[in-house]
């Protein structure tokens, strides 16, 4: 199959969260199953053009009033001989720092009209090499004009022949705009309801991929459930449920040459199932880095996040009502946190850090620490009010770090709660996102680490047994897109 991914970001040249991972693991898993897959994303002022090859002459795309010319250069997916990455220069919407912002300006106010150069672009792109894909693949809000654009413009222009999958990374983040920026997608007017943009009087990009695009994947098969639900379909869920016959949860996967804790290089021994051994020595190094005591007997919780209202960090961190304060008091722990985002959250930590000598918080992200942490962890700690997929969850479990998690979407599909009669699962679990659960729910795992130790190795080699790797992932998008392809 020919297929083109259609994206804002992709590692490692433009990453914002995990969307920037799936796009180029999902990609080299297609390519190395034999498919012609390239990706087309724009180049943002950060991505070196000198690294890259230019195509020749200039390529005309109509979005806004008028045609804007752009430039096209190609790279290669690292890690692969031949798969393409596409970049449209075009200084006034590319030439900047940040994807979708910056710290200052979060979200720019000419998105609307940067992610329509994008989309209008990919089509161009197809025109100037001469290369008609089977699949457009179009990621998140600001590729949904790909599949409007598929629909109502591009079948009668030389694209007969290819479908459209439109994949929702995160439903809570959907390009919503004022209706006067309408005319940057280079649309007529009477596109904007039969489109699907229209959104109480505004546009709505994601809701017009979700109306036009002949498949729509989700990221983990129980998020595919709950979107369709008012209380986790951010205003989407009818038209998801209208649409839920062409809708697939297909979980994303996880790199293991990058996250293998045989051969991670970041951590201080190397260790697998069969070795458990070395998870100590990294336990112990941790607790070093961090400044706590060196103490194999005491449960170590290792969090890694954003400081974000969607991660559970209030149930948490809250002052007065979060709960580890409790937890470290109360119980007999240790607890490491990375993380960086809203300003009180890392002020708490910070207050947390003073008052606590069983906690350590790192402010900011280091990639080296989030291995350390997920190797020398005893329990990781992630209780998202919502999470698409999550991959540290995954992570945590292939390097015997058992999670402790609120049971909804992909956390729901990647970790088995744990029965203490048994001693079978990965993992605790509980429904009701409030800081007495999390209390709870961690006290669990404290008790089993005291009183079940036998169970608490049987479930470490239990998770590092899980297989997260992408090819399931991949053959679950090869039925969707060959669903898509009968729709023609």
């Amino acid at each position: 199959m020919k297929i083109l991914m259609v994206t804002a970001e992709a590692v490692p040249f433009a990453k914002t969260g995990g969307l920037a991972d799936a796009v180029s693991a999902l990609a080299i898993v297609l390519n190395k199953l034999g498919h012609d897959v390239r990706i087309v994303m724009p180049r943002y002022y950060k991505i070196d053009r000198s690294t890259l090859t230019p195509l020749e002459g200039p390529m005309g795309v109509p979005a806004g009033y008028i045609e804007a010319w752009t430039a096209v250069y190609q790279g290669t997916m690292p890690g692969t001989k031949d798969l393409p990455v596409y970049f449209i220069d075009h200084e006034q919407s590319f030439g900047r720092d940040g994807v979708y912002g910056t710290p200052a300006d979060p979200d720019f106010h000419d998105n609307p009209y940067r992610f329509s150069v994008l989309c209008h672009g990919a089509f161009q792109l197809c025109r100037k090499l001469g290369w008609y894909p089977d699949i457009i693949h179009a990621h998140d809000w600001s590729a949904a004009l790909a599949p409007v654009l598929l629909r109502f413009i591009q079948r009668h222009n030389g694209f007969q022949k290819t479908a459209s999958v439109f994949t929702i990374h995160n439903l809570g983040y959907q390009g919503v705009y004022g209706k006067y920026n309408y005319p940057a997608t280079g649309l007529d007017w009477n596109f904007f309801y039969a489109a699907g943009f229209e959104d109480w009087d505004r546009i709505n990009f994601l809701k017009a991929g979700l109306t036009t695009a002949d498949m729509l994947t989700t990221v983990s098969p129980t998020y595919a459930q709950e979107i369709q639900t008012p209380a986790s379909g951010f205003r989407m869920d009818a038209l998801l449920r209208h649409r839920s016959q062409d809708l697939v949860g297909i979980l994303n996967g996880v790199d293991t040459e990058v996250w293998n804790p045989s051969k991670d290089t970041f951590i201080a021994e190397n260790y697998s199932v069969k070795k458990l051994e070395g998870k100590a020595k990294n336990k112990a190094e941790l607790q070093k880095r961090m400044g706590l005591p060196v103490d194999p007997d005491v449960p170590l919780f290792g969090i890694i996040t954003r400081l974000a209202d969607q991660k559970g960090v209030a149930e948490l961190f809250a002052p007065t009502y979060g709960s580890m304060y409790k937890i470290c008091t109360e119980m007999k722990v240790q607890v490491v946190v990375l993380g960086a985002g809203e300003r009180w959250c890392e002020d708490e930590l910070r207050s947390l850090e003073s008052k606590l000598p069983n906690f350590k918080a790192y402010i900011g992200y280091d990639e080296s620490l989030s291995h350390q942490i997920e190797a020398g962890s005893d329990f990781f700690i992630m209780p998202s009010r919502y999470e698409p997929c999550g991959l540290n969850q995954m992570y945590s479990l292939l390097y015997g770090t058992l999670p402790i998690v609120r049971r909804t979407g992909g956390l729901a599909d990647t970790v088995q709660n744990y029965n203490q009669e048994t001693g079978e699962g990965t993992g605790f679990m509980f429904d009701e996102l409030t800081p007495q659960s999390v209390f709870d729910t961690v006290g669990w795992a404290v008790y089993a680490w005291y009183n079940k130790k036998d169970h608490i190795l049987a479930m470490q080699k239990r998770a590092m047994s899980q297989d997260f790797s992408w090819e399931a992932s991949a053959e679950g998008y090869l039925e969707v897109y060959k669903k898509a392809l009968s729709k023609l």
